[in-house]
């Protein structure tokens, strides 16, 4: 337990010091996002991950705090994942590369021996679509971090149950390391997570909720993907669906996310983390529940209306900005006060 602590710890410290240290060599490199017309710094998502895997792999080279041959499975395949996150942060790729590279890292990762063939292919699909609607989240200051590091906690707490102590750490280590990173990443934000982050924490968090359950019920098992995921899911329901109503490609970039709409009802930019933080709290809580087996499998209706109502609430709200009409101002009159301006002089 102490063990534990003291890795999180240093995960969040060494997370929030390298998010500060890396912002200037991403800006120099063109790692950048652009938020308020400004470049932001995406050293965030280079941040989580070395301080995940450093944490992670050196207590478990210590002894203290044994992964186990599968989870340091994941782990690896998680850093893979994130070094596509980091050339796609460089250079722009082509949209089926990174959801098809997190199939392919997630097929090395799932226990088929446990899951069987067919329900191993259906848990690679859903970590690859988990992973990039995780990725999607970091549109708006504070959201990705906040809702990854709540469902890092509820997974934790699973695996905990399931006397998995190793994956239990390294879930804390991530959880530990996405609050550092939101101490640069709060509104107004001084870095950003990125491709790399995003697919790195979307990814374990993923690939671990697959390994919690493995090798037990179905029904229950989807009941608590989908709890632990259920923000993430909205998110990406509303993107499709609104695109999609608009006639547009699903894969171009529009500020039609979640947090977009909700800052067009009139919502504070730190509100919106803080009000999807505490949906991701709600959802990560009925997933303990059901897995321990306080709830039964059904409890995750409670968690299964409200995002498509959200959905279907938000999915007609305009998202381009609305701006004033420029005031015409009269050639003439103007001319007029310029020359009365010039005699005065």
């Amino acid at each position: 337990m102490l063990y534990g602590i003291a890795a999180a710890a240093t995960a969040l410290l060494l997370s929030a010091l390298l998010t500060g240290v890396l912002r200037v060599p991403a800006l120099r490199l063109g790692i950048t996002d652009r938020r308020r017309r400004r470049p932001l710094p995406l050293s965030g998502g280079t941040a989580v991950a070395l301080a995940t895997v450093l944490v992670a792999a050196g207590a478990d080279a210590a002894g203290l705090l044994p992964l186990g041959a599968g989870v340091g499975r994941v782990v690896a395949a998680a850093g893979c994942v994130a070094l596509l996150g980091l050339a796609a942060d460089l250079r722009r790729l082509r949209w089926w590369v990174t959801p098809a590279g997190t199939a392919v890292a997630a097929g090395f990762v799932v226990p088929y021996e446990e899951t069987g063939v067919a329900a191993g292919v259906a848990a690679v699909g859903w970590i690859a679509v988990a992973t990039a609607a995780f990725r999607a989240l970091d549109h708006a200051d504070g959201l990705a971090g906040t809702v990854g590091a709540v469902g890092a906690f509820g997974a934790a707490a699973c695996a905990t149950a399931e006397l998995m102590d190793g994956l239990a750490a390294l879930l804390g280590v991530l959880a530990a390391a996405l609050a550092g990173f939101l101490l640069h990443n709060w509104f107004p934000a001084r870095a950003g997570l990125g491709a790399a982050g995003a697919l790195f924490a979307g990814f374990l968090l993923a690939s671990s909720a697959v390994f919690v359950r493995a090798g037990q019920g179905i029904g229950a098992g989807a009941a608590v993907l989908y709890a632990l995921t259920a923000v993430g899911c909205a998110d990406a329901a509303l993107v499709v669906l609104g695109r999609r109503l608009d006639r547009r490609a699903v894969t171009r970039g529009r500020p039609d996310h979640l947090g977009h709409r909700l800052r067009r009802l009139g919502l504070a930019p730190r509100a919106v983390p803080v009000l999807l933080g505490a949906g991701s709290a709600g959802g990560a809580l009925v997933a303990v529940c059901v897995h321990t087996g306080r709830l039964s499998p059904g409890a995750a209706w409670w968690v299964a209306p409200p995002p498509p109502v959200l959905v279907l609430v938000l999915v007609r709200r305009p998202v381009t900005p609305v701006f004033r009409p420029r005031q015409r101002v009269d050639s003439a009159s103007s001319q007029v006060s310029e020359r009365l301006r010039v005699r005065s002089g």
